[in-house]
């Protein structure tokens, strides 16, 4: 099975290579379209800010790209949210798949901005979550900004006294907020159940 990883300047998409390494998955990290829509599988992670990403998705033409692949492919973090229609962050368009607004956490007496550490699942509903225990299965975050909830929504998190979409799905798109490569035993879950899809 080939695994492509998308290239497009974000920071941390090491630390997902290492993870699908684990796995025995030995993917190619590559902007290159003709590698990506030949891929059996397309993981599209990353941490970074909005507008900057986007710009190098567009430079690179992947911004036409990526919302025409027809295998499946996984969003992390902020792949997630550049998957949306729109991001305060940086007031930028996006890539529509998800046709939904990510917006920024208010700051709220208590909880800290950025959102960093370990949370709960709730209201999970895919094959990308078999096996994970709803509401008692914790992964990790790294964020300030987050998807609204939808019809595309297919797992939730509470923060801030805001609920947000953990995990969105579309078709044959999928993505989620957290981070599953550094989300031990139940990440490492999620990352095989995609392989599986």
């Amino acid at each position: 099975m080939k695994i492509a990883i998308v290239k497009y300047n974000a920071g941390n998409i090491q630390s997902v290579i290492y993870a699908l390494n684990r796995m025995g998955i030995d993917p190619v990290l590559t902007d290159n379209a003709e590698e990506l829509t030949n891929a059996d599988k397309v993981i599209f992670p990353g941490v970074g800010e909005a507008s900057t990403a986007m710009s190098y998705l567009k430079a690179a033409q992947l911004d036409k790209i990526l919302p025409e692949l027809k295998q499946p492919m996984l969003g992390i973090c902020i792949g997630l949210q550049l998957m949306c229609a729109h991001s305060e962050e940086g007031d930028t368009k996006c890539l529509n798949i998800f046709p939904q607004e990510v917006r920024k956490f208010q700051a709220r007496e208590g909880f800290k901005i950025p959102h960093m550490g370990w949370n709960n699942l709730d209201n999970l509903k895919s094959p990308l979550f078999k096996g994970v225990k709803n509401h008692d299965s914790f992964v990790y975050y790294v964020h300030s900004f987050a998807a609204e909830l939808s019809d595309y929504t297919i797992g939730s998190t509470d923060y801030a006294g805001i609920t947000y979409s953990a995990a969105l799905q579309k078709d044959n798109f999928y993505a989620v907020q957290f981070h599953p490569e550094k989300s031990g035993v139940v990440g490492e879950g999620i990352l095989k159940n995609f392989m599986d899809i």
